[in-house]
């Protein structure tokens, strides 16, 4: 492989970033910072990269009082003549959190950034500095790419467990020294609650970490905001973030569980009943806690492309804001469907667009898995098969209108990424197994979750022919951590032969599946 050898890329790095976390740490595990009325501003949720390109990235921080957020970059540890990039004024509008773009960037170089958080009625003043490192984007084909995928974080009332060493699957991804992380979504579970102990079916006893507003489902916006922050009390994921940029997207449990546009809550747990209500406030407190590119444009979008060099684009879809209502999903007509129409024609023309070798559609629900939605007591479908074999009903429609554009574009290179159902597996669609036939053959590879409950495999839907080729998951549903069945994937395109190497794994990193696919094909 033409790649660099991982973990050559930061392991001189691995000492420096652990003795900044350590400074960083919130002053108790349980508790966030206290807001401190006299000293120097601090940074005790460490910082993120988001959305890295060959010339910019977007750093984050959040402040435990206002401060004025100031950026030094360098190309080596020691911050000989740092480049400084003053970002914003942190103060209470947006939770003390703020994003600065860096631009300009060098192409392919590992970038060091601290982050420096001033008194704003005294620059002179500033708190104690807390670095991160990111690798830009190359421009040469050679350097390759290698990332990781995931999904699904402090679900079905398992969060951090420090008798377990918590969140300890980022410890993992991070060994693997990847350019970037995507995590293909539910960050948060504002519909799930957190109690201090659960009972497991062996008679051991799980211990969450908690706080107040992970103590009910998150209606308010300071709640929202206290369901982000949560995970960051998370040590692993905190020194995760300062070494490996990300590509968040988002799906239902970052408002509520299977939620539309429109929708009316009949659960009693809620006093606020309208979902477009909970859903905005959600959004902003999303976009207040990661570094993404697009939420601060006017239209607010999460769906983008992240271009990564020669070698890749990355396709980030959103398909909860735009989709229709929960239903049946065997209507024969379905104009908005699951992307909405929007949406779909920037993604076709985006993929048609692409001259990257590999175009890595990055999904938060699966094409062929049936995901039922049975909330309201009614068989309503939460993604897109709803088990019917048949010609293409409801929102398959437009999947079905995509796949025939790629094919008859002869665009070349597309996978699908995703996550969501709390297992592990592999599926290649093929037309000659399928009812709809008008398409390439093409792979969908699932992981996750990352700290969640695990769960029994979905049926597969016969519509675009999918075959499922590997598969690990539990019988029983709602695994706790402690039981296993905790998944990430790794993507690896090598830069001499342009070969991506897919690898499902297990939480420590044991490898469960390898596919190796070919560039420069339609389909395969």
């Amino acid at each position: 492989m033409s790649h660099r050898p991982f973990p050559a890329r930061r392991s001189v790095l691995r000492g420096s970033l652990a003795a900044s976390a350590a400074l960083t740490l919130p002053t108790a595990l349980g508790a966030a910072p206290a807001f401190a009325r006299s000293g120097r501003p601090k940074a005790g949720w460490g910082v993120q990269a988001g959305d890295v390109t060959r010339d910019s990235g977007l750093v984050w921080v959040r402040s435990d009082r206002p401060a004025r957020m100031i950026v030094e970059t360098s190309a080596t540890e020691s911050f000989r003549n740092p480049r400084r990039w003053h970002g914003p004024l942190l103060g209470p509008g947006t939770d003390f959190t703020g994003t600065t773009r860096l631009h300009g960037l060098p192409s392919g170089e590992q970038i060091h950034y601290r982050v420096l958080l001033a008194d704003p009625d005294d620059p002179r003043r500033t708190g104690e500095p807390v670095t991160g490192t990111f690798r830009t984007a190359s421009d040469k084909r050679r350097d390759g790419v290698r990332f990781v995928w995931s999904g699904d974080l402090a679900g079905q009332g398992w969060g951090i467990n420090p008798e377990l060493g918590g969140y300890r699957i980022y410890e993992a991804m991070a060994a693997l020294d990847p350019d970037f992380f995507i995590c293909s979504g539910d960050n948060i579970y504002a519909d799930g609650p957190l109690t201090e102990t659960v009972a497991l079916p062996d008679g051991r006893t799980w211990r969450n970490i908690t706080t107040e507003e992970k103590a009910k489902v998150a209606e308010t916006l300071a709640e929202f905001r206290g369901n982000f922050r949560y995970n960051l009390l998370d040590e692993n994921l905190r020194a995760f973030n300062a070494r490996v940029p990300s590509i968040i997207q988002w799906d239902d449990h970052e408002v509520t569980n299977n939620w539309y546009p429109g929708e009316i809550l009949g659960d009693t747990r809620y006093t606020e009943k309208n979902v477009d209500v909970l859903a905005a406030r959600a959004r902003r407190a999303f976009s207040e806690y990661f570094p993404i590119s697009t939420l601060r444009r006017p239209d607010g979008r999460v769906y983008r492309v992240q271009h990564h060099g020669p070698l890749l684009d990355v396709f980030v879809l959103d398909m909860r804001t735009y989709r229709n209502a929960n239903s049946p999903d065997d209507q024969p007509t379905d104009p908005q469907g699951i992307l909405g129409r929007e949406q779909l024609e920037w993604l076709k023309r985006e993929l048609a667009r692409s001259r990257a070798v590999w175009k890595v559609i990055a999904s938060d629900m699966p094409i062929g898995l049936v995901v039922p939605d049975t909330g309201d007591g009614k068989p309503n479908i939460e993604a897109v098969a709803q088990g019917d074999p048949g010609a293409p009903l409801g929102r398959e429609l437009q999947i079905a209108e995509l796949l025939r554009f790629i094919k008859h574009r002869r665009i070349t290179g597309t996978v699908w990424l995703t996550a969501d159902v709390h297992y592990t597996s592999a599926q290649h669609y093929q037309p000659s197994r399928a009812a709809f036939t008008d398409f390439e053959p093409f792979w969908e590879f699932v992981s996750g979750p990352l700290n969640a409950g695990a769960f029994p495999a979905n049926t597969l839907d016969g519509t675009f022919g999918p075959d499922r080729v590997f598969l690990k998951a539990p019988t029983t549903a709602n695994v706790s951590p402690a039981g296993g069945y905790q998944f990430f994937g790794e993507v690896d395109i090598d830069g001499g032969s342009g070969e991506l190497t897919v690898r499902l794994r297990e939480q420590d990193g044991t490898v469960l599946f390898t596919k190796v696919l070919q560039p420069g094909m339609v389909g395969q």
